[in-house]
């Protein structure tokens, strides 16, 4: 089997690469191989110069499993980079692996802030919602590291989620690997949606 990352190497000097679906399903494989220092070094560029959410979210996701090369610097930045607050929690995750909790406990209170302001600016945000409490989310954080300002922040992501109307609950989650589940059919999401 060739080379995932040199793969990806190869298809990154195309135009438009970031938006071809065998670029995409071929960094999706990032998350199950073994990453040396020179790939993540080629997928931590690849990251800063990315314009889709997808592929930056992806890159993290793969990169949150490589805990023996130290990628301190670049969850923290990613951390700052990112407005969404499921591809942040991704950087906080991979940033617990280097950080004290202290230092984690400064970026949570920003995530808890900003969780907290959803229900008024994204009163039904279940797609964010389901991302955060999933296997690959905060209930990982709890199990792993335990800290407080983990605990705190799953709080409040249940009482926020659990206030949603049902219709706009269960559709899909993430697993513990990073890959997104379908819990429903496209058909019933929508009717439960449109019916809403």
């Amino acid at each position: 089997m060739p080379d995932v990352v040199e793969e990806l190497k190869k298809m990154s000097q195309k135009k438009g690469f970031e938006n071809k679906n065998d670029f995409q399903q071929l960094l999706e494989k990032c998350k199950t191989i073994a990453l040396s220092s020179a790939d993540v070094e080629f997928l931590t560029e690849l990251y800063s110069l990315a314009k889709k959410l997808y592929i930056r979210n992806t890159i993290m996701m793969s990169l949150v499993f490589c805990e023996d090369i130290d990628l301190k610097d670049f969850f923290f930045k990613a951390f700052k980079k990112e407005r969404y607050l499921d591809m942040r929690l991704t950087a906080i995750r991979g940033y617990a692996n280097y950080a004290t909790e202290k230092e984690v406990e400064k970026l949570m209170s920003k995530f808890i802030e900003i969780l907290m302001k959803r229900p008024e600016n994204t009163p039904y945000n279940y797609q964010e919602y389901e991302l955060i409490r999933s296997a690959f989310g905060l209930p990982y954080l709890v199990n792993r590291f335990g800290y407080a300002c983990f605990i705190q922040a799953y709080a409040q992501e249940e009482k926020q989620y659990n206030a949603m109307p049902d219709a706009f609950k269960g559709h899909f989650t993430i697993n513990e690997k990073g890959n997104y589940v379908q819990l429903r059919s496209p058909e019933e999401t929508t009717k439960m949606l449109d019916e809403f």
